[in-house]
């Protein structure tokens, strides 16, 4: 099966493109304003309305207010919300939208808690304190076994060019989440190594 994979934190037109030449499923576009990727609604618009109509373009959120998310959906025209901050199972289902819920894996994390949130998808990423993601870590990646016996889930945290193909072995994810590991600087990705990445990719598959 073809690990999906979805490039997080646009925020420029020239890297959507890119992503979606390379092969890219989803787009995520951050709207926490204390992420470095975070983007402005009109922003994200403006790069959504390019988008082929068979990429993904994903809402990041955090612990939102569900008027100020109905309004953010509708406005940008992002179609999947991923919820990546403290929001409890009922707030994440009242939302019409497609959703999944992101989990930071660090020493609090059970994977029984996964199960809380009946979406049929969920995003693993490293845990740094003090940050919501693309902190660059990774995790113990044998900690998702667990979760892949429970739902589809999306594998994020410090994933680049030199470590794709092993994640993709040892983790199974059903698809990557490229951050910080194909960026020159927050919300600005490498040409290079988001090349790099996808080619890495499509070299362990084709094993």
């Amino acid at each position: 099966m073809r690990t999906r994979v979805k490039v997080c934190g646009i925020t420029r037109l020239e890297d959507a493109t890119l992503a979606c030449d390379l092969g890219a499923d989803a787009l995520g576009f951050i709207f926490a304003p204390e992420s470095p990727r975070c983007i402005q609604i009109s922003a994200a618009r403006e790069i959504i309305r390019t988008l082929p109509p068979f990429v993904t373009p994903v809402a990041v959120v955090v612990n939102p207010k569900a008027e100020d998310l109905a309004r953010l959906v509708a406005e940008s025209g992002t179609r999947v919300i991923q919820f990546h901050g403290e929001e409890e199972p009922a707030f994440c289902r009242q939302m019409g939208s497609s959703w999944y819920k992101a989990f930071r894996v660090g020493a609090g994390f059970r994977p029984e808690d996964v199960d809380l949130y009946d979406a049929p998808w969920c995003l693993l990423d490293g845990h740094v304190d003090g940050t919501r993601g693309g902190t660059g870590q990774t995790f113990d990646w044998s900690i998702a076994e667990a979760v892949r016996q429970q739902r589809r889930f999306i594998l994020a945290g410090g994933i680049g060019p030199e470590n794709i193909a092993e994640a993709v072995s040892r983790a199974a994810p059903d698809a990557i989440d490229l951050n910080s590991g194909v960026e020159s600087e927050p919300g600005v990705k490498d040409a290079e190594r988001l090349r790099a990445a996808f080619a890495a990719l499509e070299e362990v598959q084709d094993r």
